[in-house]
């Protein structure tokens, strides 16, 4: 089943890239592992993917030891400064950096460790209470902040969309964002580069990736309904 659902949203990317005049290999496919069980991933793994996404510090950390090596592990949920050390060194990239202070706790924990830790900004485009990230008007100035500090690479942007009923409302959204990924670019930050738009989700990737995301984040359309009770 997972194997079919990963076939099924690997078509929806292919179809979304061409009506947006895009290279499918532009987007990587992020499976939301999180709150699943490993035997779950290891069925996607054997379909092929390599990219998984976690929302817990802990359960990645977990994951990471006991799965395959070659996983690329995504850290897309908010980090606590207490719960870093759990992730530098073992997340590909850290989706959810949105403070300076976060930041200085990923700068202290990799050089600690040794490593350059690759980043995303997570904005909070469309202002929502419930949601974190920074607004677009902070994201310039922290984006300078951050890239001052030597152990941690900013590669880009990322942010959660309404959860909406129809995916064209969530439009202006990954638009927003991409327009400030530009505009971020055309100011030359050193150790900033602004290649990755992690932006989409089950119910609206198809959207994101026609207004150019790089990194679409799907759980539900493969593993089904999370289960919170774990």
């Amino acid at each position: 089943m997972i194997q079919e659902n990963i076939r099924n949203v690997q078509e929806h990317i292919v179809k979304a890239c061409e009506r947006s005049g895009r290279d499918p290999k532009e987007v990587t496919l992020i499976a939301v592992s999180k709150t699943k069980p490993e035997c779950m991933v290891e069925e996607a793994y054997a379909a092929g993917t390599r990219d998984f996404g976690e929302n817990k510090a802990q359960e990645m950390s977990r994951k990471y030891d006991s799965l395959s090596k070659d996983i690329r592990w995504h850290m897309i949920g908010h980090l606590q400064r207490n719960k870093v050390k759990y992730v530098v060194g073992k997340a590909c990239l850290i989706h959810s950096v949105d403070s300076v202070r976060l930041a200085e706790a990923i700068q202290e924990q990799a050089q600690k460790t040794d490593v350059i830790m690759p980043v995303l900004i997570e904005v909070n485009v469309a202002d929502e209470e419930s949601k974190f990230g920074i607004t677009t008007e902070e994201t310039m100035s922290l984006v300078e902040e951050i890239s001052k500090f030597p152990n941690i690479s900013i590669k880009g942007l990322m942010t959660i969309a309404p959860h909406v009923s129809n995916p064209e409302e969530n439009r202006w959204v990954f638009r927003k964002l991409k327009q400030l990924g530009v505009d971020i670019k055309d100011k030359n930050y050193n150790n900033v580069n602004v290649d990755i738009l992690s932006m989409g989700m089950s119910g609206d990737y198809e959207v994101a990736i026609e207004e150019g995301a790089t990194m679409v984040r799907v759980g539900t359309s493969i593993f089904g309904e999370r289960n919170y009770n774990i």
